[in-house]
């Protein structure tokens, strides 16, 4: 088993910067790739990035490409979304998770957090 807490969370301006951390506990020494997924209210759960064990590969949704950095720290056993030019439409729970494979499929991924509210105003 492998447990995940997000943090980094909060209300921020349009334009504005937050980096949200997930913290693994348990079974850590697994290579789990990891993801970042939101959930808007009224809105299905979405894709938002994804990394390799080894953070060779990054996938990112196009809406935040350019904006948006996945990466991680295994010594830390902590991944993190750096989220930078924030848009109103990024308010969201934002999600992490750990798979065996870095994908855009949420069915991938065998852990969840509990999810952090990222709000931001216009």
């Amino acid at each position: 088993q492998v447990q995940l807490v997000e943090s980094g969370g909060g209300l921020v301006q349009a334009g504005g910067s937050l980096r949200l951390s997930c913290a693994a506990s348990g079974r850590t020494s697994s290579n789990y790739a990891m993801g970042w997924f939101r959930q808007a209210p009224g809105k299905e759960r979405e894709f938002v990035a994804a990394i390799n064990w080894s953070a060779s590969y990054t996938y990112y949704t196009n809406s935040v490409k350019g904006r948006f950095t996945i990466s991680r720290d295994n010594a830390k056993n902590t991944a993190y979304l750096q989220m930078n030019s924030l848009k109103p439409e990024d308010t969201a729970v934002y999600y992490c998770a750990a798979g065996t494979v870095a994908s855009t499929n949420s069915e991938m991924y065998h852990y969840w957090g509990q999810g952090t509210q990222v709000t931001v105003s216009s």
